[in-house]
């Protein structure tokens, strides 16, 4: 506990912030473009050295400034007109209470590795149904799988059903599990850098999936094989229930 407390202490520091109803919004919209940002920089430098280009995925696939504009457009767009809402009703109706003592440390990766799981497997069930069902897939999920080579910005690029409906599970699994506010930032925070590495289109040396053992965390390299290829690799992250459900593709 003494390791996270001094964290814990500065976030409380700020809690007029934290308690406010249009925190949740900055905090995420934030954290987005600060992981989206290494990657942006990343597409641009690599066109011009080869020692970055062969880490990219498909290297004959590069998004322009064309591409990325309307993106950062559209999440913000989302933010502002959708999810502000939805955290203001929140913040109406279940006020934020931020306790003194800060979560120990198992009990933190613990509870962020089920509401990984958790998120997994939810993402799957409605990834999968929203593949096999063709109305699903036309009215609501075509949208993501408008660029079949992915960069980081097209993470959140999605229709209003699929953002909110994706939002719900990942806010609702740390409420089930009863988690600590901090667990749950930390959640929400993982949950985005993995969501933008798995959109980023590169398979870098210290990527998630590379320390991951035995092939259980799929990764950017599963990610892009199905906007690549449309009919497998559905869940985001781990690779377990494609393998079960005979819905994997070696990357």
């Amino acid at each position: 506990r003494l390791c996270l407390q001094s964290l814990w202490d500065f976030v409380t520091a700020k809690e007029p912030l934290i308690k406010s109803p249009f925190f949740p919004v900055l905090f995420s919209f934030s954290a987005y473009m600060a992981f989206c940002l290494p990657y942006i920089a990343l597409d641009f430098l690599s066109t011009r050295l080869p020692n970055l280009r062969k880490y990219k995925i498909q290297p004959q696939n590069y998004p322009t400034l064309g591409m990325m504009v309307p993106c950062i457009i559209q999440s913000a767009y989302h933010h502002v007109v959708l999810i502000f809402p939805v955290t203001f009703l929140h913040w109406y109706w279940r006020p934020m209470n931020l306790p003194v003592v800060a979560p120990e440390l198992p009990e933190v990766l613990l509870e962020v590795g089920v509401c990984l799981l958790l998120f997994d497997f939810e993402y799957f069930l409605w990834h999968l149904l929203h593949h096999k069902v063709p109305w699903l897939y036309k009215t609501f999920h075509k949208v993501h799988h408008k660029h079949v080579s992915t960069f980081a910005l097209t993470t959140q690029y999605s229709s209003v059903w699929e953002l909110l409906s994706l939002g719900f599970f990942a806010a609702i699994n740390p409420v089930l599990l009863e988690c600590h506010p901090l667990t749950e930032m930390i959640f929400f925070l993982a949950n985005i850098w993995l969501s933008v590495e798995d959109h980023s289109g590169y398979d870098l040396p210290w990527s998630t999936h590379r320390l991951v053992p035995f092939g259980l965390y799929g990764g950017a390299p599963h990610h892009d094989l199905h906007h690549l290829k449309f009919k497998s690799n559905y869940a985001p992250y781990f690779t377990h229930w494609d393998k079960l459900f005979g819905t994997f593709t070696e990357s």
